[in-house]
């Protein structure tokens, strides 16, 4: 008996990601989901938005004809049980490159959470890391494991937010620690399961 049509709101990878179907995404063969991640609705994930090829620094040179096979082709990277929530924003960073506008890989590690409405170019956002509503997370910006951003938090391009920080303000500043046991609820990433089973 052939399976069921999928109907309702979410499509299931066959690694476990749960995707709206009102979300966003483009440039799908540039992105790499993890496992067990929920993309929510109004969600806009921007693996279009890639370095192309390294000829671009040097017309002349004719060794590499397919550049789009290296490993540089992937825009963005999600790890495990990871939430984006409605309406974020997920793009990778950019900066001017010998002269040449470049994008570089955001990568997003297991367990975090994405607010709505927030705004990620970060290079690296680590393990366990939440993102509030409403923020910001500027340009190469470097989030590590556990670390914390306020509701309303603009990360400025370039900041590093150490692990276990807390962070907020306009531009962001430390204004705390993350508690112990933060993000463990029980067990390893208790929270970000429990999550991933409430959406349907």
């Amino acid at each position: 008996m052939p399976p069921k049509a999928a109907k309702g709101e979410y499509i299931e990878t066959d690694t476990g990601n749960k995707i709206s179907r009102r979300s966003q995404i483009h440039g799908t063969q540039h992105i790499i989901l993890g496992g067990k991640s929920i993309i929510q609705a109004d969600a806009v994930i921007r693996g279009d938005l890639f370095r192309s090829s390294s000829s671009t620094s040097n017309p002349d040179s004719k060794s590499d004809p397919k550049p789009a096979s290296s490993g540089n082709s992937i825009a963005i990277t999600i790890g495990r049980y990871s939430y984006i929530s409605r309406s974020a924003i997920l793009r990778p960073p950019s900066r001017l490159h010998r002269g040449v506008h470049s994008y570089f890989p955001l990568k997003i590690g297991d367990h975090v959470f994405v607010g709505e409405r927030s705004v990620v170019e970060a290079a690296s956002v680590g393990n366990h890391v939440h993102i509030g509503k409403d923020a910001v997370i500027g340009s190469m910006a470097i989030l590590k494991e556990f670390a914390y951003v306020l509701d309303g938090a603009v990360v400025p391009a370039g900041m590093v937010v150490p692990s276990w920080c807390v962070v907020g303000g306009v531009p962001a500043r430390i204004v705390g620690e993350v508690g112990e046991g933060y993000g463990v609820e029980g067990a390893e990433g208790g929270m970000a399961r429990e999550r991933y089973r409430s959406v349907r």
